[in-house]
């Protein structure tokens, strides 16, 4: 029998330590420092190390469970029931190395492709984000809950903008257009992990994003979720993690969901 609780209060120092490492690296990456992966995915040896520090840590904690990290998983469509620890070492990186002060860790446990447990660490204003499933989710030690706003009109919402895969943009653009006109408005922070963390604690009212990895939502769906609030993909279904598409919002997430689907059809 896994316990979950314990894992968690062993996994939090670990998340908390590297993101203040990653934190103390600001100001020291020059340009000849950054790579490209892609057209606008930006990576530095800032995320490399802070992935090989997590693994570390993290293999010997829940040393059964193998691991999904964004800086050396090149294809997870193999990946099976088991456990896997799902890891961003560095969620924003492009925010990070323009000294942008909007960046975290992502760490998420998950089991039959299903999150379990979840961290997300912003260390410019020291936040550590965590939920265990069945335990509820919490903020530096303090339970939070969704946003209860049950009104997309009075609803901030959340988002990220295309920036390597631009072959759903008029779709997308169609969205904000409308979303802009029915809410207090959109906010693109740079970072998944934020975005969803700041939904499970009310701070947003709602996310969605489209072209995502499993690295940017497997610890924030099960925040959300433990926060009182609902996750799928466009579609309404279960399927989040390996999907690339995730809305998860409070009380206004059916409005919104219905919102999204009437210009998003899969």
């Amino acid at each position: 029998m896994v316990d979950i609780s314990k894992i968690l209060e062993q996994s939090l120092p670990v998340v908390r330590d590297t993101g203040q490492w990653i934190q103390s690296m600001v100001n020291k990456i020059a340009i000849e420092h950054i790579q490209y992966k892609g057209k606008n995915d930006l990576v530095s040896f800032v995320d490399q190390t802070a992935e090989a520090k997590l693994k570390e840590s993290l293999s010997l904690i829940f040393p059964e469970a193998g691991f999904i990290a964004e800086e050396t998983a090149s294809d997870f469509s193999e990946v099976g029931d088991g456990f896997y620890w799902v890891i961003d070492p560095l969620d924003g990186t492009t925010n990070f190395l323009h000294q942008l002060p909007i960046f975290a860790v992502s760490v998420g446990l998950v089991y039959q492709k299903q999150p379990i447990l979840g961290l997300i660490y912003e260390p410019n204003r020291d936040e550590l984000f965590y939920a265990a499933k069945g335990h509820g989710a919490h903020l530096n030690g303090l339970p939070i809950q969704v946003s209860s706003q049950p009104t997309l009109e009075k609803s901030l919402l959340a988002t990220g903008f295309p920036y390597h895969d631009f072959s759903y943009q008029d779709k997308y653009l169609a969205l904000l257009k409308e979303l802009m006109q029915k809410s207090h408005g959109l906010r693109r922070m740079g970072a998944a992990a934020i975005d969803l963390a700041y939904t499970a604690c009310g701070r947003f009212e709602g996310f969605f994003e489209a072209n995502l990895k499993p690295w940017d939502v497997a610890a924030g769906k099960i925040i959300i979720e433990e926060a009182g609030g609902k996750v799928t993909n466009f579609s309404g279904g279960k399927s989040v993690i390996f999907e690339g598409q995730i809305i998860g919002a409070g009380a206004i997430f059916e409005e919104f969901l219905g919102t999204l689907q009437m210009h998003w059809k899969n």
